[in-house]
Order: C-alpha cells, then sequence, then structure tokens
C-alpha cells in the first residue's frame, strides 16, 4: 500500500541528512515541496532525480485532498520543506491529519529538527520542556506570552531576524529581566552562534550586533534560578 513519508531534511549543512533519507526521495513517485527552487539544491547535490511538486502554506489547504487521493491511487509520496521536519513550524500538518483520517499510512523519519540541537546546547535543562514554535504575530500573542509566564519547564520559540529584538524585549516584560535565556543561530552553518545570558545581556548583544539567520529562543522556565 502507498504512503506518505516525511522526510526531515538539513536546516544548514547539506552533509546533515541520513542515507535513508536520500533513498527514500530517490524512491517514490513525487516529492512534495514547500519551495522548489530551495529543494531543488539539496536533491541535485545528491542526484535525485524524482519529480518535485509545490505544496506549501499558500496551497497546502487546497491540495491536501488530491495529494490523499494519489496516494490512495498508488502514488508513493515523500514531503519535505525547505528545513528542518515537515510538521514543525513548517507543511505537513493539514497532509497527515488527512492521512490519518483516510486511513493512509504514514511514516516519518528520524531528522534534522532546530530546536533539538538549541536546547541541548543552551544549558538549561532538557529533561523536561515547551515548545512553542512561533508566537501568534499580532491577534493572542500577549494572551500568549501572560500564559506562559509561569510555565516551570523550559520554553522553546522559533523567531526571525526581524522581530528578535521584539521578541526579547517581550520576553524580558512578561518573565522578567534576569530570567536566562540560550539563543542560537544558523544552526550546522558556517556562521552558527549560540549567546546565553539574562534577557537583559542578550538583548544588549543583539542591540549592537544585527540579528541575521533564523534563531531559536531556549528560555528558562520560571524555576530555575539564574
Amino acid at each position: 500500500m502507498s504512503k506518505l513519508i516525511l522526510v526531515p531534511t538539513p536546516i544548514g549543512n547539506l552533509s546533515d541528512i541520513t542515507y535513508r533519507a536520500v533513498e527514500v526521495l530517490k524512491s517514490v513517485d513525487v516529492i512534495l515541496a514547500e519551495d522548489t527552487r530551495v529543494s531543488g539544491i539539496l536533491l541535485k547535490h545528491y542526484g535525485i532525480e524524482t519529480p518535485m511538486q509545490s505544496y506549501h502554506q499558500h496551497n497546502e489547504h487546497s491540495q491536501t485532498d488530491s495529494v490523499v487521493r494519489q496516494i490512495k491511487n498508488g502514488r508513493e509520496t515523500a514531503i519535505i520543506t525547505d528545513a528542518g521536519t515537515p510538521g514543525i513550524s513548517d507543511p505537513g500538518f493539514l497532509l497527515a491529519r488527512a492521512c490519518v483520517a483516510e486511513g493512509v499510512n504514514i511514516e516519518c523519519l528520524p531528522g534534522a529538527t532546530a530546536f533539538v540541537p538549541a536546547l541541548v546546547n543552551s544549558g538549561l535543562p532538557n529533561d523536561k520542556f515547551v515548545f512553542e514554535g512561533f508566537l501568534p504575530a499580532k491577534k493572542g500573542r500577549q494572551k500568549r506570552l501572560k500564559a506562559l509566564a509561569e510555565e516551570d519547564r523550559t520554553i522553546i520559540f522559533y523567531e526571525s531576524p526581524y522581530k528578535l529584538l521584539k521578541t526579547l524585549q517581550q520576553l524580558s516584560e512578561h518573565f522578567g529581566t534576569d530570567r536566562q535565556v540560550s539563543i542560537s543561530r544558523e544552526i550546522s552553518k558556517l556562521y552558527e552562534e549560540t549567546v546565553r545570558g539574562s534577557l537583559t545581556d542578550v538583548i544588549a548583544h543583539f542591540e549592537m550586533k544585527k540579528p541575521k539567520g533564523e534563531f531559536v529562543i531556549v528560555l528558562a522556565g520560571s524555576g530555575l534560578k539564574a
């Protein structure tokens, strides 16, 4: 029976892909790609000639039912995103949910996800944590921050360079200026960097050094003392 295979792709270094992932991408009938131009670089690097089909946040609602039908009709399908594991702050969830509802088999390969190395190298407790991904852009943002103010587990956020300082300042307002935080950027890339300290410390750092790259914010829970 045909199935959907969620395939993690490198978050930076192209070598951070498993042998199995390459084999799967070569063997399926079609690869759903968030951006075929970005994925084309990876596929060319590994000599993968499988046809790609565009599947991203702007068309996933209209394309999902069609993709599920194609899988049920025998079209072995893999889904990848620009970087990381499909469904983690990227397209993939809607399709996985639809496949479950229709009785279509799903397989997810283990592989790259940005928040795992950021959490592990943060020096903050990682036995229990909460993954929040991107905060709401506007509506619900303050409400979400208030709800997390007393969270005692380590909290993980994703953020863009354009909103990093604003987000850090809001975290400082809701969680306190002394709350410990670790911020990683460009994980596995040439300019990988992790900045650790209090929210006051890291805000000062990024006020002096313009944020560049994609960021993972790992914030200490309420129970951790500085």
